[in-house]
């Protein structure tokens, strides 16, 4: 698949979250499902693209639908000159390359413990790393996210190279979803 075949150009409505769960204003679309389908993967996927003709990367998150959303932060709210409620432009299409997902200091202290899973962690894709990271952030609890650590420890120590039994879609698990939309 060539990043040119992954190109969309669609409109969406900008949508208020319900629960924005910050002081700053942001808004989120659902990708229409036929733009969804034209990215390399249904997990978390890199995109570059526009939003009324300006330019922006972002990573999109998976819906549980099979499909993806994208959360529009005020900064890019404010250069598009767009606001929550308008209807607007979107291309987008998928990275040439993933880039390097950042690390949550828990799991950099943990793979710093355990020199053989390091190893396994850094001769690993760059979509396992990227996985990995979201199924351990994915936990709810903070006692579920320290034991998906730990387990990531073992299982890169002993060789394991992509999480096991991890949807990262959520569609299997419904373990994502995109927000609610405020009414």
């Amino acid at each position: 698949m060539t990043q040119s075949d992954t190109k969309s150009r669609f409109k969406a409505k900008l949508l208020c979250p319900a629960k924005s769960g910050s002081d700053a204003p942001w808004a989120f679309i659902i990708l229409p499902k036929n733009a969804s389908a034209k990215l390399p993967r249904r997990g978390r996927t890199t995109v570059e693209g526009t939003i009324n003709g300006h330019g922006f990367r972002a990573t999109l998150e998976p819906d549980g639908q099979l499909s993806h959303w994208l959360r529009v932060n005020e900064e890019l709210l404010e250069a598009a000159g767009v606001n929550i409620g308008d209807t607007v432009t979107f291309e987008i299409m998928s990275v040439e390359q993933e880039p390097e997902p950042e690390i949550p200091s828990d799991l950099q202290e943990a793979l710093a413990a355990a020199p053989e899973a390091r190893a396994v962690w850094d001769d690993t894709t760059t979509i396992a790393r990227l996985d990995w990271i979201h199924w351990i952030t994915s936990a709810k609890q903070s006692k579920t996210r320290a034991k998906r650590i730990s387990n990531a420890c073992d299982m890169l120590a002993s060789g394991k190279r992509r999480v096991c039994c991890f949807d990262p879609s959520g569609y299997y698990s419904k373990a994502f979803s995109a927000p609610k939309a405020a009414d």
